[in-house]
Formats: structure tokens, sequence, C-alpha cells
């Protein structure tokens, strides 16, 4: 087996240990969805055909989103760098016969799939359950979920990769990880969609990378966003994010030798 695929299936291995703390965060995520829902019905009984959605497309979205959290690891976290460069441990990372980013890109993708199935899902059959969701009727609808699924994390992945390696620069990395989740939740669509936004804040809203880690995802799944477009906008943020982060990788490797590490 090629490295890459034994890594993908370590990381799902990896996180499969803490199905405790998984559960746990499926019923957080459930309850949160619940409360979400209730205000989110409210706003769309009082402003019908808010956003081009009805009340059944805004629950919808309120637990494909909460289905999310996990899988994009959108309050910041699941990569190990930080700790392993306040450690020196980044200095065997480099030296391994393989990309440090490609090896933590394979790891994650391995998480994101074991958080999917054990912490993504939950939330949603709770929100079939108790509310009734919109499925994707047509198969073309699935697949173009399925792509931008995959891209978000992509994506997620290239930005908190960034975040993990500004720790070689920084004392503390805290803030910039409060930064981060701050950015995250609110330019994502994890509180309300992007849509609904006024003016230039909507507009500069969409165009920004976190708005490739789920709102489209979320509007490929209710079929409210045009699909090659949307594919389109995510792949260039996750490739741009990527890139970054190999131009980061070397930054890294340069600073690690003059330091003498």
């Amino acid at each position: 087996m090629p490295l890459y695929a034994r890594l993908v299936r370590y990381g799902f291995r990896k996180h499969a240990t803490y199905t405790a703390a998984a559960l746990a965060g499926a019923f957080t995520n459930s309850v949160f969805g619940i409360l979400r829902a209730y205000i989110l019905i409210a706003l769309w009984q009082a402003r019908p055909g808010l956003a081009g959605y009805d009340v059944t497309d805004a629950v919808t979205f309120c637990f494909i989103t909460q289905a999310f959290i996990g899988p994009m690891q959108l309050f910041g976290g699941g990569l190990t760098i930080p700790e392993r460069i306040r450690s020196g441990d980044i200095a065997l990372d480099l030296v391994r016969p393989a990309s440090l980013q490609l090896w933590s890109l394979a790891e994650d993708l391995g998480r994101a799939g074991y958080l999917l199935l054990v912490r993504g899902v939950p939330p949603m059959l709770l929100g079939a359950v108790v509310f009734g969701i919109v499925l994707p009727t047509a198969p073309a609808q699935w697949v173009a979920f399925l792509t931008g699924f995959l891209l978000a994390v992509l994506a997620s992945f290239g930005w908190r990769y960034l975040v993990a390696l500004s720790a070689c620069w920084l004392t503390d990395d805290r803030g910039v990880n409060v930064l981060s989740t701050v950015l995250t939740t609110f330019f994502s669509g994890m509180m309300l969609p992007l849509s609904i936004f006024p003016g230039w804040l909507g507009e500069l809203s969409r165009a920004l990378p976190w708005a490739a880690m789920v709102q489209t995802p979320a509007d490929l799944y209710l079929g409210k966003a045009p699909i090659l477009d949307t594919l389109a906008f995510q792949a260039c943020w996750a490739a741009t994010l990527i890139g970054l982060g190999a131009l980061a990788t070397g930054a890294i490797r340069h600073k690690v030798v003059i330091q003498g590490g």
C-alpha cells in the first residue's frame, strides 16, 4: 500500500481510538443543532424566503453545518505540528523522506473521514427525525456535494496548516488560534448563511476562503449553487492555501537550519 494511503488509514484508526470523545462531540453538536434550528425557524417564519431558503432549507442548513464541525475542524486544531515545533520534534519531521505537508494532509483526511461518520452523521439523523430535512434528489447533486465536501476538507486543512506553522515564528500561537476560530466561525457560514449578509459584507464573505469550507458545500447539498462555478471556487482556494503551505514549509526548513536545529 502506498505511503500516503497508509497514513490516511492510520489517521482514521488513530482517531477511532477516541470513540467516546467523538460520540460526546456528536451529542453536543446535536443539542446545539436543535437550539440553532429553533432560532433559524423563528427567523425564517418572520422573513419567509430569506436568502432563497424556505424553513426546511434553513433547518437542513443548520444540521449539515453542525455535521461539518468535526470533519472540517471548524474550531481549529486537528494537527500536532505546533506541539512538535515547541518540542523540537519538527526537526525529525523535516528530515523524513516524505513531505511534511502531505504527511499531515494524509493523516488529516483519515481523521476527517472518521469524524464524518461518528460525529457528523448523528446530527443529520437527529435533524431528519425531529424536524425533517432536505435530501439531494439527483445523483449529480450527490456527486457535486461529495466533491465539494472533499474540497472543503482540503481548504480547511490548508488554512489550519498555515495557522499551525505560525508556531514556528511566534512564542505563543494561542492568539492566532483564537483569531482563526473567530474568522472561521463568522465567515464560513457556520453561524448564519452568508447569503443573508447585506451589501459589501455579503460579497466579501462569500469570496473569502472560509466560505469554501461550509457555505459552498452546504449550498451544493441544498442545490442552491451552480455546481461547476462552486467547485471551481473551492478548488481555487484549496490549491491556494495548500500552495502557501508548501512555501511556508520551505521557510520552516530554512529557519530550522539557521537556528541549528
